[in-house]
């Protein structure tokens, strides 16, 4: 079982405590039933933390209500960001390909037009721009996914 992160263990403190004590003792219950195994994975990790199983819940609970935590399959706004850059690095590439049959045609063989020569090399500029721009993209994705993996 892995180790939590200090950080995840002091978040869960201060959603904890962020909840003011009321003057009259709290009343309102929501019961809820877990199986063996997962009361068994609660609780272990409740005391990993070195709080109360009803604590650690309500903790996440909260958590989750305040949207500084997500549901296995929920989708999130890094989703959405993963989503539009994966959609934007497949736009700028096809720019690429469209770039690279200009040049192309142009490097073809036939006899050149008057402005071949300049179109050619602003097509490589571009092409070599593009590229650079699918490279950035698809670093921020990656990151954008790692920091997801790490949640």
């Amino acid at each position: 079982m892995p180790q939590p992160r200090v950080s995840e263990a002091a978040a869960l403190h201060r959603v904890a405590r962020r909840r003011d004590r009321n003057e009259t003792q709290r009343t309102a219950r929501v019961d809820v039933r877990y199986s063996t195994e997962e009361k068994a994975d609660i609780v272990a990790k409740a005391r990993s933390l070195n709080i109360a199983a009803a604590h650690y819940v309500g903790a996440v609970v909260m958590a989750h209500l305040d949207g500084d935590l997500a549901l296995p399959g929920q989708r999130t706004p890094l989703d959405d960001y993963v989503d539009e850059l994966t959609t934007l690095r497949g736009e700028v590439a096809k720019i690429g390909h469209n770039i690279n049959q200009i040049a192309r045609k142009l490097n073809s063989g036939d006899l050149p037009h008057s402005g071949d020569t300049a179109t050619l090399a602003q097509a490589e500029r571009t092409l070599a721009a593009v590229g650079t721009a699918v490279r950035h993209i698809a670093e921020a994705t990656n990151q954008a996914v790692a920091t997801k993996s790490h949640r």
